[in-house]
């Protein structure tokens, strides 16, 4: 049985992932989603006072909590950034693969903020500046490739994002993460414009002082930036094939 933990991006939550978490306990394994503070079910906890260290530490519990050793940890799109900070904190064994899907890959003291064009990261520190939570509102999802029944679903679920979150400096060791095997998955069709800068990052060799591609692997995906809801039997299989 192999144990995975599962992490939604901005404006998302556990709910996220449901399809892709029943199945993988439906084929016998442990599988926990976590809901990051202030979203999803958790919206009523949102405040100026949630940071990027806020979310690192609901992972690394959600980790303690469940008792998880050898764990896969499938983080995507803003949660690159947990992901990342995990595999730098956590002792070795804890994780077993870490999975990037469609996610930030930052350099040691980026923050998610940095590889984004300067009218997103205004439009989105305007937007949290005027609300008394410090926080920015959801997209439509038709940006990430959603349509008909799953777009509604996203649009109705989406709640505002911490914004204390988005401009954090990220520091760690590229070398103490990439002692965990890597993969990013690459969605394609369309992609995502704040994902863009990631892209060529995970196929530098110069990448993290070289310490990035020994160890990685890329999987293309030909769907939008949620392949948990669109190709949710696809990021499965992949997923148990980690086990």
């Amino acid at each position: 049985m192999a144990n995975y933990l599962l992490v939604h991006g901005a404006w998302g939550g556990a709910w996220y992932w449901r399809p892709v978490q029943h199945a993988l306990i439906r084929a016998g394994h442990n599988a926990h989603a976590v809901t990051l503070t202030g979203l999803g079910e958790r919206a009523h906890l949102l405040s100026p006072a949630i940071t990027l260290e806020t979310h690192i530490a609901d992972v690394r519990q959600a980790l303690a909590a469940e008792e998880m050793s050898g764990c896969i940890l499938v983080v995507h799109s803003y949660a690159g950034m947990l992901g990342t900070a995990v595999a730098d904190r956590e002792p070795v064994g804890v994780l077993k693969h870490l999975v990037y899907v469609d996610a930030v890959v930052p350099r040691p003291g980026e923050s998610w903020s940095s590889t984004h064009g300067r009218a997103t990261r205004q439009a989105r520190l305007q937007a949290a500046a005027a609300t008394p939570e410090f926080s920015f509102p959801p997209p439509d999802p038709a940006v990430f490739g959603l349509a008909a029944a799953d777009y509604e679903w996203v649009k109705r679920r989406q709640t505002p994002h911490p914004g204390h979150t988005y401009e954090a400096p990220l520091d760690f060791d590229p070398a103490r993460v990439a002692r965990v095997p890597r993969t990013f998955i690459d969605c394609t069709a369309p992609a995502l414009g704040t994902i863009d800068a990631i892209r060529p990052r995970v196929r530098d060799a110069r990448f993290w002082d070289g310490a990035w591609l020994p160890g990685s692997r890329i999987v293309t995906m030909a769907t939008g930036h949620d392949p948990m809801i669109t190709r949710a039997d696809e990021i499965t299989r992949l997923l148990l094939d980690l086990a």
